[in-house]
């Protein structure tokens, strides 16, 4: 079979922005670009992101592009003779498969404070009942199934249409309406009267809290900040690598990309945190702040009902568009290893998916005495453990490793790959880093990722 292409470059930069955008530019780049001295380290996250993400992202649009399969048969392409490489591409695929397990019940979170928004559901409520609400959604089972349900089947229905009149078709719309979005409730954050010590908070640079943090975590959090932002390490960038053409060069591309995920996190910044100082309520991380923080900003603010249904519109395209790009590389590496069709795989992916996620969305209330790894964790906190803190930082270092050393792709056929076309080049003198530098800074990530976890 004739490999599928994208209708367009803008289709391409658009789905592969939308993977790298998800919830976690929204309910965490804000807080700790604001507790890390504002713009001090949004400058310092830039840096990392050129030196950190950048890198590993062309390496993995790179592998796509020239082997034009999926993560699970990439390897067997680009080094049949190098036999041991394939196990990653399995990793690769399981990890998916993982991410999925949780994010598609988060993503039905978002839907299900959508549909409460806009029918009115907080309208009235102090501020003990608004947070209630998120306690009683998480202890009902069948609410949380029903709306993973209907996210999963929603996401393989758009897959099972076709690449160009399904998945680039809703998600070139769908991340267009989520920019328009954002920049509209933003501007209406900045211009709130009292918002001005929130926009002081998260954009001027504050040496003294920098300071009181220690320059050594600021580091470490933009780094990390940096690195995890893109959703490196399980393919899922390799994927669109293989559905475009040569006419551009892939580290143009890469900046393209890292340029609209940065945009999407600091603008998110701009939403939250101004209106939290404007309205007088403490700045919190995580999913307080979306489901309980934020729900009773909008109960204060004027026509909060209207504003609190455009930021869930805005988080479920955020959520949404990476279920669509995370269900796009299952489908493909299911295509690659069965020669079934589109519309099979995505029928018996479907019905995988959803009892996959099951534990997760059980993990709250029926399955809430399973507590994995320390006390107080959820089956969610411990899948999301083993795809932010294992699969995605060796994933990457195995990508960079093979790309860089003759044991792998080697750097010249990785750069021979990611330089053709129009655009930025890769200087010859990145070689050193790449190889050296890069791996032992991304296994520094690793293990200080592992440290922290259980300290």
């Amino acid at each position: 079979m004739e490999r599928e292409k994208l209708g367009s470059r803008l289709g391409f930069i658009l789905l592969s922005a939308g993977c790298a955008i998800g919830i976690g530019n929204v309910w965490k780049f804000p807080y700790v670009a604001g507790q890390n001295g504002g713009a001090i380290f949004i400058l310092i996250y830039l840096f990392f992101l050129v030196i950190l993400g950048l890198p590993v992202m062309t390496m993995e649009f790179a592998m796509g592009r020239s082997a034009q399969k999926s993560v699970v048969q990439i390897y067997q392409k680009l080094t049949p003779n190098k036999k041991n490489w394939f196990w990653h591409g399995k990793a690769a695929l399981a990890g998916n498969y993982l991410l999925m397990m949780f994010y598609t019940t988060v993503c039905g979170w978002m839907l299900k404070y959508f549909i409460d928004t806009c029918s009115g559901q907080f309208v009235g409520l102090n501020t003990e009942e608004v947070s209630s609400r998120f306690a009683e959604m998480i202890a009902n089972p069948w609410s949380l199934i029903i709306c993973m349900g209907i996210v999963v089947v929603a996401g393989f229905a758009v897959c099972a249409v076709g690449l160009q009149n399904g998945l680039e078709r809703i998600t070139k719309w769908m991340m267009l309406a989520l920019l328009c979005i954002m920049v509209f409730m933003a501007i209406n954050s900045v211009i709130t009267p009292g918002s001005e010590e929130g926009i002081r908070f998260y954009l001027m640079p504050d040496f003294q809290k920098a300071e009181a943090v220690g320059w050594g975590n600021v580091i470490v959090n933009a780094m990390n900040q940096a690195f995890f932002t893109l959703s490196l390490g399980v393919g899922a960038m390799a994927i669109f690598g293989s559905y475009i053409g040569k006419d551009h060069s892939l580290l143009l591309e890469s900046v393209n990309v890292a340029c609209l995920d940065t945009f999407v996190a600091i603008t998110a910044g701009l939403i939250i945190i101004p209106s939290c100082f404007a309205f007088q309520v403490e700045v919190t991380a995580g999913p307080s702040l979306i489901f309980i923080t934020l729900p009773n900003i909008f109960n204060a603010m004027p026509l909060g009902r209207f504003w609190g249904s455009l930021f869930f519109v805005f988080m479920s395209f955020a959520a949404f568009s990476t279920v669509l790009a995370v269900f796009e590389n299952i489908i493909s590496a299911t295509m690659d290893l069965t020669g079934w069709s589109r519309k099979k795989s995505c029928l018996i992916n479907c019905g995988l998916v959803f009892v996959l996620s099951l534990p997760c969305a059980l993990g709250f209330n029926v399955l809430s005495w399973i507590e994995p790894l320390k006390a107080g964790n959820t089956i969610l906190d411990f899948e999301d453990f083993l795809v932010s803190n294992i699969l995605l930082p060796l994933g990457s270092l195995i990508f960079v490793i093979y790309c860089t050393h003759s044991l792998g792709w080697g750097w010249d056929s990785f750069v021979k790959e990611a330089n053709t076309g129009k655009g930025i080049k890769i200087p010859e003198w990145m070689k050193f880093y790449c190889a050296w530098i890069l791996p032992a800074v991304i296994l520094l990530l690793f293990i200080v990722g592992l440290m922290t976890y259980f300290q």
